[in-house]
């Protein structure tokens, strides 16, 4: 036997003699055989890389390419990880058959790379634009840098009074909170969340494309045509991973650090909803797919618009709270408690109102540029990345342009970390006591003891107006006032702020009850229901109601086991019930 050692140049064909060095004979003529205990055997990886989607032009897929990993560069990075690689391209011909043909495959072997450390380096902020920044920041003192940002997003779209407190929030979206972990390792989101339902047009897509283009690493989707594999990530079968499964990054991962704008939420099948539940709360996509397990960041605001499943939302009277129109969208009521704010945007008839829209609508369209004569002389439809700071919109008003009002807001993100500090710490405490406190006197009568079967007051006690998770929406909002205005340290004026906000959203919601939030009905209405079932019930039975029925039927009304035994409780503790004896899990009404 005779052996030899043969350099691998690339991983595309095995590489053999071209004679053996012991009998002479020529390659095809003789068999070679691999000794494999004597073979030098380096860990490889083949990803696919893909160029920055900021960079790519409007309507063009992104170029990507096969790499390969050797050595320590193996599994280091994730579906969805920015880099900065250093690759040797290579190329090989394809084959047809045992021939060659003069068609080349490109890919390339990776020398070195660095994953990304600090966000947003894709946006060119030169130190003109950060003297442009200070200078707008230093010249709008309170309230006025709030109103030109809320002025500036999508300025195209009229702002009625409820649009134009939409818009405040969403300024205050775009430059988000702090995500923190503290000393026990748990984290705390820092994006804050939104949710618009509203009635056919009124412009809730034009909204959340806006959105998308605006936010740095912003991404959109339609909820009629994503999957919970498009929203987080998916397992396939590529050609280059010889028959193996590779993990393809979905939305989600794909906006980390930016915003997700996912259009048609109610579109989005229940499977497919259930995977954003904990992306939206832990910010992670966890995926155990294809033999893969992986965890994928997805630290990223949600922006979601959501039609009613009827047409249009039924209207809703002044005592009747946003989660009845809520239901009419048929998402999972659990789902509302991930989102900070819920705004309803309805298209109600008003003359002066519908005058002022439909001329703003008809300046609009004819101010408007042919697109072909756009294309033909820019080569672009818009140029997002204007050098201008501002630009004068059809109300004659000064508008932040979108290539300066990105680099704002990645400016903002990058550098400013704020905490906020005592005093504005104390006011938001002080809203969160007074607003609980002055719940509970508004729905207890403490002049009354009045426990009839159709009182209300023992449920009441355990209704919840506004709890800890409220509190943490608003030192969200308060960190992303903080941040608009550049500043490290969140005063009292940033609470005030983000306490008018959220009042604003909390009384035209109209949720008296926490509890809504997390199952759709508040407790006075499980209360109600559980009651009715009960009186139901003992009327069928001749005056019994088993506990297995009231639990069967509470269940299918949306109410859980564990509120049907504390209200059963509760009336017996307080005489409307009883349980006769010999009789374990019946009740009878006194």
């Amino acid at each position: 036997d005779y052996e030899t050692e043969i350099m691998q140049r690339d991983h595309t064909e095995l590489e053999e003699p071209l004679q053996c060095g012991g009998c002479g004979e020529r390659k095809g003529r003789v068999k070679f055989t691999l000794v494999k205990e004597k073979c030098s055997l380096v860990d490889n990886q083949k990803i696919e890389i893909q160029e920055i989607p900021e960079r790519v032009p409007s309507g063009a897929q992104p170029s990507s390419g096969m790499v390969i990993l050797e050595g320590d560069l193996v599994n280091r990075v994730l579906p969805g990880t920015r880099i900065i690689a250093n690759m040797v391209p290579q190329m090989h011909s394809e084959r047809k058959g045992t021939r060659k043909t003069p068609l080349f495959e490109i890919f390339y072997n990776m020398v070195s790379m660095e994953t990304e450390t600090e966000p947003f380096t894709e946006i060119n902020i030169d130190q003109e634009d950060i003297e442009k920044i200070l200078k707008l920041v230093n010249d709008h003192p309170e309230p006025e840098l709030l109103k030109l940002v809320t002025s500036s997003i999508a300025p195209s779209i009229f702002a009625t009074p409820g649009l134009y407190q939409v818009k405040r929030s969403l300024a205050l979206q775009l430059f988000g909170g702090v995500s923190r972990i503290s000393p026990d390792g748990t984290r705390t989101r820092g994006d804050i969340h939104i949710l618009l339902m509203g009635d056919p047009g009124v412009a809730k897509s034009q909204l959340l494309t806006y959105m998308s283009n605006l936010s740095p690493r912003g991404k959109f989707a339609s909820g009629g045509s994503v999957t919970s594999a498009g929203l987080t990530a998916a397992a396939v079968k590529d050609g280059f991973s010889d028959g193996r499964f590779a993990l393809e990054a979905g939305v989600l991962p794909l906006s980390d650090r930016g915003l997700a704008a996912i259009d048609e939420f109610d579109k989005i099948g229940k499977q497919e909803r259930s995977a954003i539940h904990p992306a939206m709360e832990q910010q992670k996509v966890r995926v155990a797919k294809g033999g893969i397990t992986a965890t994928l960041n997805s630290r990223c605001a949600v922006l979601a618009a959501a039609n009613p499943k009827s047409g249009r939302f039924e209207y809703r009277g002044g005592n009747a709270s946003i989660m009845q129109s809520f239901a009419e969208t048929d998402l999972e009521a659990p789902l509302a408690s991930r989102f900070d704010l819920i705004w309803l945007l309805s298209d109600i008839p008003d003359r002066g109102l519908d005058e002022r829209i439909a001329t703003h609508i008809i300046r609009n369209r004819a101010s408007g540029s042919s697109e072909l004569q756009i294309e033909d002389q820019m080569g672009s439809i818009v140029n997002i990345e204007s050098e201008e700071m501002t630009e004068t919109g059809l109300d004659d008003n000064d508008h932040l342009t979108t290539g300066f009002l990105r680099k704002y807001i990645a400016y903002a993100k990058k550098n400013i970390h704020p905490t906020i500090d005592t005093e504005a710490q104390s006011e938001i405490v002080k809203y969160y006591i007074q607003t609980r406190q002055n719940y509970q006197k508004g729905m207890i009568n403490p002049a009354t003891s009045d426990y009839s079967l159709n009182s209300t007051k023992g449920e009441n006690q355990t209704e919840i107006s506004v709890t800890a998770r409220a509190l943490e929406a608003l030192m969200r909002l308060t960190e992303a006032h903080a941040r608009m205005h550049l500043r490290e340290v969140a005063t009292i004026i940033d609470a005030k702020m983000a306490i008018s906000i959220f009042k604003h959203w909390r009384e035209e919601s109209n949720i008296r009850d926490e509890a809504e939030l997390q199952t759709g009905i508040s407790k006075a209405g499980q209360s109600s229901i559980v009651k009715q079932i009960m009186k139901e019930i003992s009327f069928e039975n001749d005056g019994k109601m088993p506990i297995s029925k009231i639990l069967d039927r509470a269940m299918l009304g949306g109410v859980d086991e564990a509120t049907v035994r504390t209200l059963v409780s509760k009336m017996q503790q307080n005489g409307i019930i009883y349980q006769p004896p010999n009789t374990p899990g019946t009740y009878e009404f006194v």
